[in-house]
């Protein structure tokens, strides 16, 4: 009869059992086994997991300095954000305060700009090291790190709290105390006067529940005027410090404020005469106030040059000539001659952009005038250009310039005008050739014959 090969899973139940059957014959070493084993990972996690000691992983000492302990004892946690990260190994005395010495997790990255104060769990104590960073990044502390004591806090101390509690309990008048006492348990309207002191508190919350809603979004919006409040305290504190150092100068100036208001009523009746005074005449005077001060504003250029010029203000150049006390110049009382060319002038007032007259000779013919002229330059002999050419035009002028198409914008050359200036007075007569009048004895020259062939 052919025998058939045992499935898988035949094989293992069968190995199951034979290794049951096994430990069944060893019960006592399995079970000392399985004890240790238990054991073993009781310390384990009560080690790890309770009392934060694991053999494998790297740490970092820290020395706080502190101004008192505050409770603070070795073996207390070491926080960073209320997260454990390490223990305070000891606590030891130094010449100015307390030294405690802690190891955290060197795999926690704690800003070196962190704050570090000692904190307690409860009222009891269970005081602990917090850190608190006062930013996100920067260096992290390192193996051997030192926090100075301008960077502690501790909390405050019992003795604190009773020296305390003393100043305010002495500010308490005893008999109104007695006062209070007395009316409330001695006299028989005590008990009444207590229960209607609960029932207005029970009224108070009543009310108050039932606008729930609104108390809510006042408180809400109470949080946000309060933490925006706390982002500019810094500046409220640099505008109160700003506001002392203005009020103590006004304070300074007290007398001076005093003085002036005891002087100053014969001045302010003063001006108030004149002003009354001239009341008919004010409004003239402030309409022609306001026609200077517009032809004053067309003129800024201008007075911006003579004021500061790039090149040097005339104010500046007419101060330059006094020294020491002297007005130092240089007068040459030699003449100078000027030559008169016979010509019109044109107005500089007017923008046209006349073209300019194509004979200008000087009437004088003497050497001496315009030495570096045109007149007294070297010529060829027989050359006579130095005088105008017979039958000439004097008033005659260069060619147009031809119109051309511009990108530039080519407005009229004088700015806006606003102003409005009185008219002429009627007895006011135009001078003669002005402007751009030919003179009196002008005679224009004969035409020009056309030569014939």
């Amino acid at each position: 009869m052919m025998r058939t090969s045992p499935s898988p899973t035949e094989r293992l139940a069968r190995l199951t059992v034979d290794v049951v059957r096994g430990l069944a014959r060893r019960r006592v070493a399995m079970a000392i086994l399985g004890l240790t084993v238990a054991l073993v990972a009781s310390i384990a996690y009560i080690a790890i997991g309770a009392l934060g000691v694991n053999p494998l992983q790297s740490r970092i000492a820290v020395r706080v300095l502190l101004a008192e302990s505050g409770g603070l004892m070795p073996n207390q946690d070491v926080t960073l954000r209320g997260v454990p990260i390490g223990r305070v190994k000891s606590v030891n005395f130094t010449p100015a305060g307390v030294v405690a010495d802690a190891e955290i997790d060197g795999g926690v990255r704690v800003p070196q700009n962190s704050d570090v104060k000692v904190s307690g769990l409860s009222p009891a104590g269970e005081q602990y090291l917090e850190f608190r960073p006062q930013g996100v990044g920067g260096p992290a502390l390192a193996d051997g790190a030192l926090i100075t004591e301008d960077r502690t806090s501790t909390p405050v101390s019992l003795a604190q709290l009773l020296a305390t509690s003393d100043g305010v309990l002495a500010q308490l008048d005893p008999e109104k105390l007695r006062v209070i006492t007395d009316e409330l348990r001695v006299t028989g309207q005590g008990p009444q006067k207590l229960a209607a002191l609960f029932d207005g508190g029970v009224f108070l919350l009543s009310t108050i529940d039932g606008v729930l809603p609104e108390t809510m979004s006042v408180l809400r919006s109470s949080g946000k005027v309060l933490s925006l409040v706390g982002d500019v305290t810094p500046g409220l504190g640099h505008t109160s410090r700003n506001l002392r150092r203005i009020l103590d100068g006004v304070n300074a100036m007290d007398g001076g404020f005093r003085t002036l208001m005891d002087r100053g009523a014969a001045p302010m009746t003063a001006a108030d005469g004149i002003i009354d005074d001239n009341s008919a005449t004010m409004v003239q005077l402030l309409g022609n106030l306001t026609t200077v001060a517009q032809v004053t504003g067309m003129r800024v250029p201008a007075l911006h040059e003579l004021v500061a010029a790039n090149r040097g203000s005339a104010l500046t150049a007419v101060a330059d000539f006094v020294h020491d006390g002297y007005a130092l110049a240089i007068v040459d009382i030699y003449p100078r001659y000027a030559c008169d060319y016979d010509l019109p002038r044109l107005p500089a007032f007017l923008p046209t952009y006349a073209e300019p007259y194509l004979y200008t000779y000087c009437n004088n013919p003497d050497p001496g005038v315009l030495v570096r002229g045109a007149r007294n330059a070297p010529r060829p002999p027989g050359d006579d250009t130095a005088g105008p050419p017979p039958d000439y035009d004097r008033l005659a002028q260069s060619d147009p310039t031809p119109p051309v198409k511009s990108h530039f914008p080519t407005p009229f050359g004088g700015g806006p005008y606003p102003v409005n200036l009185p008219a002429d007075p009627p007895e006011w007569q135009p001078q003669p050739n002005w402007p751009l009048q030919p003179p009196i004895d002008y005679k224009p020259p004969p035409p020009p014959t056309t030569p014939t062939n």
